[in-house]
Protein backbone atom coordinates (compact mmCIF):
# COMPACT_ATOMS: atom_id res chain seq x y z
CA UNK A 1 0.00 0.00 0.00
CA UNK A 2 1.19 3.50 -1.56
CA UNK A 3 1.48 6.06 2.00
CA UNK A 4 1.52 9.82 2.25
CA UNK A 5 4.48 12.09 1.84
CA UNK A 6 5.24 11.37 5.38
CA UNK A 7 5.24 7.34 5.62
CA UNK A 8 2.01 5.62 6.40
CA UNK A 9 1.88 3.00 8.84
CA UNK A 10 0.47 -0.52 7.26
CA UNK A 11 -2.38 0.14 10.40
CA UNK A 12 -3.04 3.33 9.02
CA UNK A 13 -3.27 2.60 5.81
CA UNK A 14 -5.65 -0.59 6.54
CA UNK A 15 -7.54 1.91 8.70
CA UNK A 16 -8.18 4.55 5.95
CA UNK A 17 -9.14 2.04 3.09
CA UNK A 18 -11.52 0.84 6.45
CA UNK A 19 -12.91 4.34 6.81
CA UNK A 20 -14.23 4.90 3.86
CA UNK A 21 -15.43 1.55 3.01
CA UNK A 22 -17.25 1.66 6.20
CA UNK A 23 -21.63 2.64 6.09
CA UNK A 24 -22.09 6.20 4.98
CA UNK A 25 -18.51 7.19 4.86
CA UNK A 26 -17.80 9.76 1.60
CA UNK A 27 -15.60 11.57 0.60
CA UNK A 28 -16.84 14.80 2.77
CA UNK A 29 -17.29 12.80 5.86
CA UNK A 30 -14.02 10.68 5.41
CA UNK A 31 -11.67 14.31 5.69
CA UNK A 32 -13.89 15.70 8.18
CA UNK A 33 -12.95 12.68 9.94
CA UNK A 34 -9.49 12.52 9.43
CA UNK A 35 -8.86 16.20 10.02
CA UNK A 36 -10.90 16.02 13.43
CA UNK A 37 -9.30 13.00 14.92
CA UNK A 38 -5.79 13.10 13.31
CA UNK A 39 -5.98 9.78 12.03
CA UNK A 40 -8.28 7.04 10.67
CA UNK A 41 -7.28 4.63 13.36
CA UNK A 42 -8.85 7.22 15.81
CA UNK A 43 -11.51 8.13 13.69
CA UNK A 44 -13.03 4.49 13.57
CA UNK A 45 -12.58 3.99 17.50
CA UNK A 46 -15.14 7.10 17.81
CA UNK A 47 -17.39 5.88 14.64
CA UNK A 48 -19.84 4.25 17.07
CA UNK A 49 -20.41 6.95 19.81
CA UNK A 50 -20.44 9.93 16.96
CA UNK A 51 -23.67 7.79 15.11
CA UNK A 52 -25.04 6.91 18.40
CA UNK A 53 -25.64 11.00 18.57
CA UNK A 54 -26.90 11.18 15.65
CA UNK A 55 -29.55 8.63 16.47
CA UNK A 56 -28.25 4.96 14.70
CA UNK A 57 -26.38 2.57 15.97
CA UNK A 58 -22.52 1.83 14.01
CA UNK A 59 -20.33 -0.79 13.28
CA UNK A 60 -17.83 0.00 11.02
CA UNK A 61 -16.76 -1.89 7.99
CA UNK A 62 -15.94 -5.74 8.84
CA UNK A 63 -11.60 -5.97 9.21
CA UNK A 64 -12.04 -9.52 7.02
CA UNK A 65 -13.56 -8.01 4.00
CA UNK A 66 -10.83 -5.36 3.77
CA UNK A 67 -8.38 -7.37 4.28
CA UNK A 68 -9.92 -9.59 1.34
CA UNK A 69 -10.40 -6.19 -0.70
CA UNK A 70 -6.37 -5.86 -0.05
CA UNK A 71 -4.98 -9.52 -1.38
CA UNK A 72 -7.53 -8.88 -4.18
CA UNK A 73 -6.00 -5.78 -5.07
CA UNK A 74 -2.36 -7.34 -4.74
CA UNK A 75 -3.47 -10.36 -6.87
CA UNK A 76 -3.78 -8.09 -9.54
CA UNK A 77 -0.65 -6.52 -9.06
CA UNK A 78 -2.71 -3.54 -8.13
CA UNK A 79 -2.10 -0.76 -5.53
CA UNK A 80 -3.71 2.19 -3.41
CA UNK A 81 -2.89 5.92 -3.89
CA UNK A 82 -3.74 8.09 -1.05
CA UNK A 83 -4.60 11.43 -1.25
CA UNK A 84 -2.13 13.21 0.42
CA UNK A 85 0.48 10.32 -0.86
CA UNK A 86 3.64 11.73 -2.64
CA UNK A 87 2.86 8.91 -5.45
CA UNK A 88 -0.55 10.49 -5.86
CA UNK A 89 -1.18 12.75 -8.70
CA UNK A 90 -0.58 16.39 -8.45
CA UNK A 91 -3.31 17.69 -11.39
CA UNK A 92 -5.64 15.93 -9.43
CA UNK A 93 -4.94 16.99 -5.93
CA UNK A 94 -5.60 20.42 -7.06
CA UNK A 95 -9.34 19.85 -6.81
CA UNK A 96 -11.42 20.90 -4.01
CA UNK A 97 -11.83 17.61 -2.83
CA UNK A 98 -10.28 14.85 -4.62
CA UNK A 99 -11.00 11.26 -4.04
CA UNK A 100 -9.56 10.07 -1.41
CA UNK A 101 -8.30 6.46 -2.49
CA UNK A 102 -7.51 5.64 -5.79
CA UNK A 103 -6.68 2.36 -6.72
CA UNK A 104 -4.10 1.64 -9.62
CA UNK A 105 -2.77 -0.95 -11.71
CA UNK A 106 0.47 0.01 -14.07
CA UNK A 107 3.28 2.93 -14.47
CA UNK A 108 1.99 5.64 -12.25
CA UNK A 109 5.26 7.65 -13.51
CA UNK A 110 2.30 8.78 -16.35
CA UNK A 111 1.03 11.15 -13.93
CA UNK A 112 4.13 13.02 -14.81
CA UNK A 113 3.65 13.05 -18.20
CA UNK A 114 1.98 16.23 -20.13
CA UNK A 115 -1.76 15.25 -19.94
CA UNK A 116 -4.53 15.31 -22.35
CA UNK A 117 -8.00 14.05 -22.17
CA UNK A 118 -9.95 12.67 -25.09
CA UNK A 119 -13.11 11.88 -24.86
CA UNK A 120 -16.51 11.80 -26.70
CA UNK A 121 -19.39 9.66 -27.79
CA UNK A 122 -19.69 6.01 -27.22
CA UNK A 123 -22.00 5.86 -30.40
CA UNK A 124 -19.51 7.50 -32.67
CA UNK A 125 -19.45 7.92 -36.24
CA UNK A 126 -16.24 6.44 -38.25
CA UNK A 127 -14.53 9.43 -39.04
CA UNK A 128 -14.58 11.16 -35.48
CA UNK A 129 -13.02 6.90 -34.21
CA UNK A 130 -10.53 7.43 -37.04
CA UNK A 131 -10.11 11.32 -35.43
CA UNK A 132 -9.76 10.13 -32.19
CA UNK A 133 -7.11 7.35 -33.06
CA UNK A 134 -4.94 10.17 -35.03
CA UNK A 135 -4.82 12.45 -32.06
CA UNK A 136 -4.23 10.50 -29.21
CA UNK A 137 -1.34 8.71 -31.46
CA UNK A 138 0.29 11.86 -32.35
CA UNK A 139 0.01 13.26 -28.40
CA UNK A 140 1.37 10.23 -27.28
CA UNK A 141 4.19 10.62 -29.80
CA UNK A 142 4.48 14.12 -28.92
CA UNK A 143 5.20 12.78 -25.01
CA UNK A 144 1.80 13.18 -23.59
CA UNK A 145 -0.33 10.78 -21.41
CA UNK A 146 -3.78 10.86 -23.22
CA UNK A 147 -6.52 10.12 -20.57
CA UNK A 148 -9.95 8.44 -21.54
CA UNK A 149 -12.70 6.19 -20.06
CA UNK A 150 -12.24 3.14 -21.89
CA UNK A 151 -15.76 3.43 -22.79
CA UNK A 152 -17.04 2.18 -26.99
CA UNK A 153 -16.27 4.65 -29.38
CA UNK A 154 -14.18 7.71 -28.89
CA UNK A 155 -12.86 6.36 -25.66
CA UNK A 156 -11.30 2.78 -27.04
CA UNK A 157 -9.89 4.72 -30.38
CA UNK A 158 -8.06 6.78 -28.10
CA UNK A 159 -6.48 4.45 -25.97
CA UNK A 160 -5.47 2.38 -28.91
CA UNK A 161 -4.15 5.30 -30.47
CA UNK A 162 -1.84 6.10 -27.60
CA UNK A 163 -1.04 2.76 -27.42
CA UNK A 164 0.66 2.88 -30.78
CA UNK A 165 2.10 5.78 -30.05
CA UNK A 166 3.75 5.48 -26.80
CA UNK A 167 7.14 4.53 -28.36
CA UNK A 168 8.54 8.01 -28.00
CA UNK A 169 7.94 8.56 -24.53
CA UNK A 170 4.23 8.68 -24.20
CA UNK A 171 1.15 6.78 -23.01
CA UNK A 172 -2.24 6.05 -21.85
CA UNK A 173 -4.41 6.80 -18.72
CA UNK A 174 -7.44 4.68 -18.75
CA UNK A 175 -10.10 5.45 -15.80
CA UNK A 176 -12.87 2.98 -15.31
CA UNK A 177 -16.29 3.69 -13.12
CA UNK A 178 -16.09 0.17 -11.58
CA UNK A 179 -13.72 -1.76 -9.59
CA UNK A 180 -9.98 -2.33 -10.82
CA UNK A 181 -11.23 -6.03 -11.60
CA UNK A 182 -14.24 -5.05 -13.44
CA UNK A 183 -13.85 -4.64 -17.06
CA UNK A 184 -16.51 -2.66 -18.96
CA UNK A 185 -17.93 -2.70 -21.96
CA UNK A 186 -17.25 -6.66 -21.60
CA UNK A 187 -15.73 -6.75 -25.55
CA UNK A 188 -12.74 -4.50 -23.84
CA UNK A 189 -11.52 -6.58 -21.55
CA UNK A 190 -8.24 -7.24 -23.78
CA UNK A 191 -8.06 -3.31 -24.37
CA UNK A 192 -8.32 -2.71 -20.49
CA UNK A 193 -5.72 -5.30 -19.50
CA UNK A 194 -3.13 -3.73 -22.36
CA UNK A 195 -3.94 -0.16 -20.80
CA UNK A 196 -3.36 -1.76 -17.44
CA UNK A 197 0.19 -3.90 -18.41
CA UNK A 198 1.66 -0.79 -20.52
CA UNK A 199 0.39 2.09 -19.44
CA UNK A 200 -2.24 2.85 -16.41
CA UNK A 201 -5.26 1.74 -15.01
CA UNK A 202 -7.11 4.21 -12.32
CA UNK A 203 -10.51 3.21 -10.25
CA UNK A 204 -11.80 5.10 -7.21
CA UNK A 205 -14.26 2.64 -6.59
CA UNK A 206 -13.29 -0.99 -4.34
CA UNK A 207 -12.19 -4.24 -6.57
CA UNK A 208 -15.64 -6.22 -7.64
CA UNK A 209 -17.69 -3.20 -7.45
CA UNK A 210 -19.65 -3.30 -10.89
CA UNK A 211 -19.67 -0.08 -13.14
CA UNK A 212 -23.45 1.96 -11.85
CA UNK A 213 -24.94 5.31 -13.48
CA UNK A 214 -24.16 6.88 -10.29
CA UNK A 215 -20.50 6.65 -10.44
CA UNK A 216 -20.33 7.93 -14.48
CA UNK A 217 -19.93 11.51 -12.99
CA UNK A 218 -17.40 10.50 -10.44
CA UNK A 219 -14.95 8.62 -13.13
CA UNK A 220 -15.83 11.69 -15.40
CA UNK A 221 -14.22 14.24 -12.58
CA UNK A 222 -11.33 12.00 -12.63
CA UNK A 223 -10.60 12.05 -16.27
CA UNK A 224 -10.99 16.18 -16.17
CA UNK A 225 -8.53 16.47 -12.91
CA UNK A 226 -6.45 14.50 -14.00
CA UNK A 227 -5.96 15.99 -17.15
CA UNK A 228 -4.00 19.58 -18.53
CA UNK A 229 -6.43 20.23 -21.13
CA UNK A 230 -9.75 18.04 -22.35
CA UNK A 231 -10.35 17.27 -26.12
CA UNK A 232 -14.08 16.27 -27.00
CA UNK A 233 -14.09 14.94 -30.50
CA UNK A 234 -17.71 13.82 -30.54
CA UNK A 235 -20.91 14.12 -28.42
CA UNK A 236 -24.24 14.55 -28.38
CA UNK A 237 -26.06 17.56 -26.17
CA UNK A 238 -26.23 16.44 -22.33
CA UNK A 239 -23.66 13.56 -22.87
CA UNK A 240 -21.30 12.40 -19.94
CA UNK A 241 -18.76 13.70 -22.81
CA UNK A 242 -20.32 17.66 -22.25
CA UNK A 243 -20.09 16.56 -18.42
CA UNK A 244 -16.19 15.63 -18.44
CA UNK A 245 -15.58 18.66 -20.66
CA UNK A 246 -17.62 21.41 -17.89
CA UNK A 247 -15.91 19.86 -14.85
CA UNK A 248 -12.70 20.31 -16.47
CA UNK A 249 -13.36 23.82 -17.35
CA UNK A 250 -14.29 24.21 -13.26
CA UNK A 251 -11.56 23.13 -12.15
CA UNK A 252 -9.31 26.16 -14.61
CA UNK A 253 -8.28 23.39 -16.69
CA UNK A 254 -8.53 23.84 -21.27
CA UNK A 255 -11.46 23.02 -22.91
CA UNK A 256 -11.29 21.80 -26.59
CA UNK A 257 -13.42 20.78 -29.25
CA UNK A 258 -13.19 19.34 -32.49
CA UNK A 259 -15.76 21.37 -34.51
CA UNK A 260 -18.53 18.57 -36.69
CA UNK A 261 -21.27 19.16 -39.45
CA UNK A 262 -24.42 20.29 -37.97
CA UNK A 263 -26.55 17.97 -40.02
CA UNK A 264 -25.04 15.12 -37.75
CA UNK A 265 -26.64 15.53 -33.75
CA UNK A 266 -23.69 13.70 -32.68
CA UNK A 267 -21.19 16.72 -33.44
CA UNK A 268 -24.04 19.49 -31.93
CA UNK A 269 -22.20 18.96 -28.67
CA UNK A 270 -19.05 19.65 -29.59
CA UNK A 271 -20.34 23.07 -31.84
CA UNK A 272 -22.25 23.95 -28.88
CA UNK A 273 -19.07 23.97 -26.22
CA UNK A 274 -16.78 26.07 -29.56
CA UNK A 275 -19.78 28.53 -29.56
CA UNK A 276 -19.64 29.08 -25.18
CA UNK A 277 -15.75 29.39 -25.40
CA UNK A 278 -13.72 25.88 -25.99
CA UNK A 279 -11.01 25.95 -28.20
CA UNK A 280 -11.41 24.82 -31.77
CA UNK A 281 -8.74 22.07 -32.47
CA UNK A 282 -8.50 20.04 -35.29
CA UNK A 283 -5.49 17.61 -34.86
CA UNK A 284 -2.70 17.11 -32.19
CA UNK A 285 -0.48 19.59 -33.21
CA UNK A 286 -3.49 22.18 -32.24
CA UNK A 287 -3.92 20.52 -28.73
CA UNK A 288 -0.07 20.01 -28.27
CA UNK A 289 0.60 23.98 -29.11
CA UNK A 290 -2.74 25.34 -26.54
CA UNK A 291 -1.25 23.26 -24.02
CA UNK A 292 2.75 23.96 -24.52
CA UNK A 293 3.89 26.09 -21.20
CA UNK A 294 0.35 25.73 -19.61
CA UNK A 295 1.00 28.10 -16.62
CA UNK A 296 -3.22 27.44 -14.93
CA UNK A 297 -4.43 29.98 -17.14
CA UNK A 298 -6.88 28.31 -20.44
CA UNK A 299 -6.96 30.40 -23.14
CA UNK A 300 -10.57 28.88 -23.42
CA UNK A 301 -13.67 30.61 -21.66
CA UNK A 302 -15.90 28.07 -21.69
CA UNK A 303 -17.35 28.28 -17.91
CA UNK A 304 -20.78 26.70 -16.63
CA UNK A 305 -21.71 27.66 -13.03
CA UNK A 306 -21.64 23.44 -12.22
CA UNK A 307 -22.43 21.77 -9.10
CA UNK A 308 -19.80 19.66 -8.08
CA UNK A 309 -19.87 15.95 -8.00
CA UNK A 310 -18.55 16.21 -4.47
CA UNK A 311 -18.55 18.73 -1.91
CA UNK A 312 -15.78 20.73 -1.09
CA UNK A 313 -14.97 20.10 2.43
CA UNK A 314 -16.04 23.53 4.62
CA UNK A 315 -13.02 24.98 5.98
CA UNK A 316 -15.08 25.61 9.69
CA UNK A 317 -13.50 22.92 12.21
CA UNK A 318 -15.71 20.55 13.93
CA UNK A 319 -16.86 20.93 17.13
CA UNK A 320 -17.16 19.13 20.10
CA UNK A 321 -21.26 19.75 20.56
CA UNK A 322 -23.44 20.00 17.47
CA UNK A 323 -25.67 21.99 16.87
CA UNK A 324 -29.74 21.10 16.90
CA UNK A 325 -30.98 21.40 13.55
CA UNK A 326 -32.65 18.37 12.81
CA UNK A 327 -36.19 20.37 12.91
CA UNK A 328 -34.39 22.88 9.99
CA UNK A 329 -34.26 19.81 7.95
CA UNK A 330 -37.15 18.27 5.31
CA UNK A 331 -36.58 16.04 2.61
CA UNK A 332 -35.61 18.88 0.16
CA UNK A 333 -32.04 19.78 -0.50
CA UNK A 334 -30.89 22.89 1.08
CA UNK A 335 -27.86 24.50 1.27
CA UNK A 336 -25.52 24.34 4.51
CA UNK A 337 -25.04 27.93 4.52
CA UNK A 338 -28.99 28.38 4.49
CA UNK A 339 -28.87 26.09 7.90
CA UNK A 340 -26.33 28.11 9.77
CA UNK A 341 -28.02 31.09 9.14
CA UNK A 342 -31.37 30.04 10.48
CA UNK A 343 -30.12 27.84 12.88
CA UNK A 344 -27.74 31.08 15.18
CA UNK A 345 -25.07 28.31 15.43
CA UNK A 346 -21.54 28.39 14.25
CA UNK A 347 -20.52 26.74 11.30
CA UNK A 348 -18.64 24.13 13.25
CA UNK A 349 -21.34 23.00 15.23
CA UNK A 350 -23.67 22.44 12.22
CA UNK A 351 -21.26 20.63 10.64
CA UNK A 352 -21.11 18.54 13.57
CA UNK A 353 -24.73 17.72 13.63
CA UNK A 354 -24.57 16.88 9.96
CA UNK A 355 -21.72 14.67 10.33
CA UNK A 356 -23.46 12.59 12.67
CA UNK A 357 -26.73 12.35 10.71
CA UNK A 358 -24.89 11.17 7.71
CA UNK A 359 -22.69 8.90 9.70
CA UNK A 360 -25.90 7.30 11.28
CA UNK A 361 -28.00 7.50 7.73
CA UNK A 362 -30.15 9.85 8.15
CA UNK A 363 -28.51 12.82 5.83
CA UNK A 364 -28.45 12.47 2.23
CA UNK A 365 -25.60 15.15 0.63
CA UNK A 366 -25.80 16.41 -2.70
CA UNK A 367 -23.75 18.73 -5.24
CA UNK A 368 -23.47 22.18 -4.59
CA UNK A 369 -23.45 21.93 -0.56
CA UNK A 370 -26.66 21.18 -0.02
CA UNK A 371 -28.11 18.05 2.24
CA UNK A 372 -31.64 17.01 2.96
CA UNK A 373 -32.75 14.11 4.75
CA UNK A 374 -33.04 10.65 3.46
CA UNK A 375 -36.30 9.73 2.30
CA UNK A 376 -38.28 7.18 4.21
Amino acid sequence: MSGGGQALSQAEAFARIRLLRSPNVGPVSYAQLLHRFGSAEAALEVLPDIVSRGGGKYRPADKARIEDEIAAVKRLGARYLFHDGADYPALLAQLDSPPPILTVRGDTGLFARPSVAVVGARNASAGAVKLSREFALGLAEMGHAVISGLARGIDTAAHRGALAGMAQGGGTIGVIAGGIDVVYPPENAELQDEVARRGLLVAEMPPGTEPLARHFPHRNRIIAGLATGTVVVEAAPKSGSLITARLAGEAGREVMAVPGSPLDSRSHGCNQLIRDGAILVQNAQDVAELLQGFTGSPRSTFREALAPVYTAVPDAELESDPADIAGLLGTAPVSIDEIVRQSGASAGAVQTALLELELAGRLQRHAGGRVSLVQG
